[in-house]
């Protein structure tokens, strides 16, 4: 079985570094002249599908604005993530799920395994301890999908527990760096990614990491080429996958505007394919 990192890999290089997110806020449905209820969550999600399947290697929906609405919400997503894995888009699930034992395998056979909401990765929080995740690290590891480890977030509560120093002189974050660094030992390209923030001023030391670094904030949160040249090591610019999403959608309701502002983004952040 092809590892989820092998595969992203091959993503990145066809398709260029971007993740885009499908984030189906109130104000963009608005803005896209839809009511704010499942079924104008329907036809957001059908048009982004539109735009962006088999265009960008990686395709980030948020899993809470399609929980607002309850079962019919779910329902959309399930109907999402199917039509871009039918259509050979690599779908990353933004469910920033986190717990411990029987709970955290649950969480891990919903997005990982062979239901109706199973993706090719889902974001994880390991601030119960790393180890509460080997419950979704080992069913990815499994089932050849993958797993993003929120590791530095550019929120401002997030440096309250993540900059916290250990005795050893690491931070949290780069302890959960390290601990990924550690699960992708051995492998060609790793399947367990980071989130880092690309609107920090500093980020962990993500040069032994071996797998992919997702960088939220670019565009219209501020971040771009380089602040990610700030915060990635040149060696592992190749392994970071710029996070747009506003940036993208904003151009919305018209397909055609959504593609071309991919492919403008996509030129941008053509530095980073190696």
């Amino acid at each position: 079985m092809t590892s989820f990192g092998v595969r992203l890999r091959d993503a990145m290089r066809e398709h260029g570094p971007l993740c885009v997110g499908i984030d189906p806020h109130p104000s963009l449905l608005r803005a896209w002249g839809l009511n704010e209820d499942s079924l104008g969550l329907a036809k957001f999600a059908d048009a982004c599908v539109q735009a962006f399947a088999g265009r960008v290697a990686l395709v980030k929906p948020q899993v809470a604005f399609f929980e607002t609405y309850g079962s019919a919400g779910i329902m959309v997503l399930e109907e999402t993530i199917g039509a871009l894995r039918e259509a050979g888009t690599l779908v990353l699930a933004d469910a920033k799920r986190g717990d411990i034992g029987s709970t955290m395998d649950a969480y891990a056979h919903a997005w990982l395994g062979d239901g109706p909401l199973a993706s090719d990765a889902v974001t994880v929080s390991p601030y119960l301890g790393f180890g509460s995740l080997a419950p979704a690290l080992d069913l990815a590891d499994k089932n050849g999908r993958g797993v993003f480890v929120l590791a530095a977030t550019s929120n401002p509560e997030g440096a309250e527990l993540q900059r916290i120093t250990g005795p050893d002189g690491r931070t949290i974050a780069q302890r959960m760096v390290d601990d990924a660094a550690a699960a992708n030992a051995g492998a060609g390209f790793g399947s367990v990614g980071v989130v880092v923030g690309a609107t920090l001023t500093d980020a962990p030391d993500l040069s032994a990491l071996n797998g992919p670094i997702l960088m939220p904030g670019v565009g219209a949160q501020g971040g771009g080429a380089d602040s990610i040249r700030a915060l990635v090591p040149a060696s592992g610019l190749g392994a970071v996958l710029p996070n747009v999403s506003r940036e993208v959608l904003k151009s919305g309701p018209s397909i055609s505007a959504l593609q071309q502002r991919v492919s403008e983004l996509t030129d941008e952040f053509a530095f980073l394919q190696r």
